[in-house]
């Protein structure tokens, strides 16, 4: 691929937020970007579709009254040329562990895109918990945006996407001084750069939900865990990267698998 490259950026947060603007700036100077973002918030809602929604130009590209996958689609088929790869995200809070790939609708479009066979790759920044909600500002995405820079312009030539379908990238918040802005808007390297590892997704799943007065409210405590002293996800899976200050790169597949399975095979021939 070359500074030609065609990609396509889309979010959950919404087109307004910092995280898809400091994706489009990195991203701008290795290619052209085409955004086709939610007009409003999208977060949590999978893969959901909306399938007719009204859309409107924006100064970064356009703004659809819809969901993640719609704008991968409106993207893809109608509103922009076609993409040699879809970036979405920059996505305040983390994307990690594997019950959350079906859940999260910045990875949801990167699946999206895996089905038309597209590459794609969804970014997140980690935010802990005893600092959400937080107001993001635009320099703390500065330091994943290069990171995403740097695989848009390298993982497609380096075979990356002849395995995986897409990539699932979370980082921590920046440390002060581990990236600085050059001349150019962009990102150099220093002595502090965060370190960047492969990963596996987590499969720590700890929810539980309470009722009072006839409300039941949905209680994800794997959050509180990455600020505990004994995380229980092992070396090698995404939550412990971004629990070390690592950037976390899980090289995923999009459709779901099918074994075989002689029990199953013995209930069916019974039926």
């Amino acid at each position: 691929m070359s500074d030609d490259r065609e990609i396509l950026l889309t979010n959950d947060d919404g087109i307004d937020s910092p995280g898809i603007r400091a994706l489009y700036d990195a991203l701008s100077a290795v290619g052209n970007v085409t955004t086709v973002a939610p007009a409003d918030d999208q977060s949590a809602v999978g893969r959901a579709m909306t399938y007719e929604v009204p859309v409107h130009e924006h100064e970064l590209g356009y703004a659809v009254e819809g969901t993640p996958s719609d704008c991968v689609v409106a993207g893809l088929a109608e509103l922009g040329p076609y993409p040699d790869i879809v970036v979405s995200g920059c996505n305040e809070g983390a994307n990690i562990g594997a019950y959350v790939l079906g859940r999260s609708g910045t990875v949801s479009a990167a699946v999206e895109a895996a089905f038309f066979g597209v590459p794609a790759i969804a970014a997140s920044l980690h935010v802990p918990q005893s600092e959400w909600p937080r107001d993001t500002e635009l320099e703390e995405y500065a330091e994943v945006a290069e990171a995403v820079r740097y695989l848009v312009e390298r993982a497609p030539d380096a075979g990356v996407f002849e395995d995986a379908e897409y990539l699932n990238v979370n980082a921590p918040l920046p440390s002060e001084g581990s990236a600085v802005e050059d001349s150019g808007g962009g990102v150099v390297d220093t002595d502090q750069r965060t370190p960047m590892v492969v990963t596996r997704p987590s499969h720590v799943y700890d929810m539980d939900a309470t009722e009072e007065n006839g409300v039941v409210t949905l209680h994800d405590n794997t959050w509180g865990q990455m600020e505990d002293d004994n995380l229980p996800d092992p070396e090698g899976t995404d939550r412990r990267a971004v629990y070390e200050g690592k950037i976390s790169v899980s090289p995923l597949t999009a459709p779901h698998t099918t074994e075989h399975h002689d029990a199953l095979d013995d209930l069916a021939e019974q039926f």
